[in-house]
């Protein structure tokens, strides 16, 4: 969750949050603004930031960098299907609710890879989808979200028609939330 979004979940301004926290008011508004990264905060800060808003200091983190795991995520991901197998990960992705809590945390591709696995793993086992995830189904990213690797070699030679071709290979069920993905289980 973004700083500034915590920051009003728990009623705070910035300054009233640099008075409780005792960090400086110039650098609590950099961070809010995005001037400054709290990947670069001292531990020091953090700390304080993190018993002010009644958060784990890896809480605070998990935003930055996020972005920047979500090919780790997706590989995790497959990597625990292909470890516990279908219908255990089905059970397990369920039992954890894992996609809700993404969603409220509005980490939509996080959400949406880990709902698509869902679907696509129990039209594959001839399983009925879970229904309370509606709402989701009918959410979807606004930009397609293409492999790295994809987006690099589209980048390297523009002649090569990369992204067409993984659109036209990709799941079904990742394609309709925007999600170009082809390949889940031939994960080293």
């Amino acid at each position: 969750m973004k700083l500034i979004d915590l920051l009003r979940n728990k009623q705070l301004s910035v300054y009233q949050c640099a008075k409780e926290s005792q960090i400086p008011y110039t650098t609590l508004s950099d961070l809010v603004k995005g001037k400054t990264s709290l990947e670069n905060c001292t531990a020091v800060t953090l700390y304080k930031l993190s018993k002010t808003l009644h958060v784990a200091m890896e809480e605070l983190l998990e935003e930055c960098f996020r972005e920047q795991n979500f090919e780790i995520y997706k590989s995790n991901v497959c990597h625990l299907v292909k470890d516990k197998g279908d219908l255990d990960f089905i059970i397990d992705t369920l039992q954890e609710n894992r996609i809700r809590i993404y969603w409220e945390r509005k980490w939509y591709p996080e959400c949406f890879y880990l709902l698509a696995m869902l679907d696509y793993l129990s039209r594959e086992n001839d399983l009925p989808l879970c229904k309370d995830y509606e709402d989701i189904r009918s959410c979807t990213l606004p930009e397609p979200l293409y492999p790295k690797d994809v987006v690099l070699a589209a980048k390297l030679d523009a002649a090569l028609d990369v992204k067409e071709q993984c659109l036209k290979e990709a799941i079904p069920e990742f394609r309709r939330f925007n999600i170009i993905e082809s390949e889940i289980r031939n994960v080293c």
